[in-house]
């Protein structure tokens, strides 16, 4: 089945073009042009990837995207038409897999949106298992708690730890680890995840948390084991 995405973008004639670039291509798509018709189309149908634009007419895209991550992990692209660095990094900071400024061409979205599926595919092969008490994931904070006590995690170390919580043994790689904190901006040398690693580490320490928990695999990446 074809990937299903839905385009929210109040510039109609933007979003036909886009539409028509992504129907070439041979994925599924609607057009919204408020948040309120794109909340009630998630509400009934099964979507893998919104383009989001950020000026929007009934709410700003930021909100609304604060709005999605606090009910699902939806990949989300970003469009805008201001490509300032403090826009992108909000956009990432709040959850965003992508950020695109405008103009940008068909390709490169085409490009942004199979990265974004196929880092969504990479994480998803296994799907998310609960998880049992002392541990807690409060995905509307974005905050884990252990024993009832908030770990003082920043949103790539939430990231980082629920993805390895939630597929509790799984080997993950170093670079599926990245792309489950920054997504696509994730740093190119996939030795990074380390230092992420030891501060998590440092973290759970602090907390009285045995840093085991987090297992180191040579030569292949970690996992999480209770």
């Amino acid at each position: 089945m074809n990937p299903h995405i839905l385009i929210l973008e109040d510039e109609r004639e933007i979003a036909e073009l886009i539409e028509m670039a992504l129907q070439r291509a041979h994925y599924t798509t609607q057009i919204a042009v408020t948040a309120a018709q794109a909340q009630a189309f998630l509400a009934q149908e099964k979507c893998d990837l919104l383009l989001l634009d950020v000026g929007l007419p009934d709410i700003n895209g930021f909100d609304f995207l604060k709005m999605i991550r606090a009910q699902s992990p939806l990949p989300v692209i970003m469009l805008t038409a201001q490509d300032e660095e403090i826009d992108r990094i909000l956009g990432l900071e709040l959850g965003a897999d992508d950020y695109l400024g405008k103009p940008f061409s068909p390709r490169e979205l085409l490009a942004r949106i199979k990265a974004v599926l196929r880092r969504t595919q990479i994480i998803n092969k296994q799907p998310e298992t609960p998880i049992a008490a002392p541990w807690q994931d409060d995905t509307e904070s974005h905050c884990i708690r252990h024993c009832g006590q908030a770990l003082p995690l920043t949103l790539g170390e939430y990231r980082l730890l629920r993805t390895l919580l939630h597929r509790q043994g799984r080997v993950f790689s170093r670079e599926e680890l990245l792309i489950a904190m920054f997504g696509n901006q994730h740093p190119s040398d996939p030795n990074t995840i380390n230092t992420h690693i030891r501060a998590l580490r440092q973290k759970l320490r602090t907390a009285n948390i045995d840093e085991q928990v987090i297992r180191t695999h040579h030569g292949l990446g970690y996992s999480f084991s209770c």
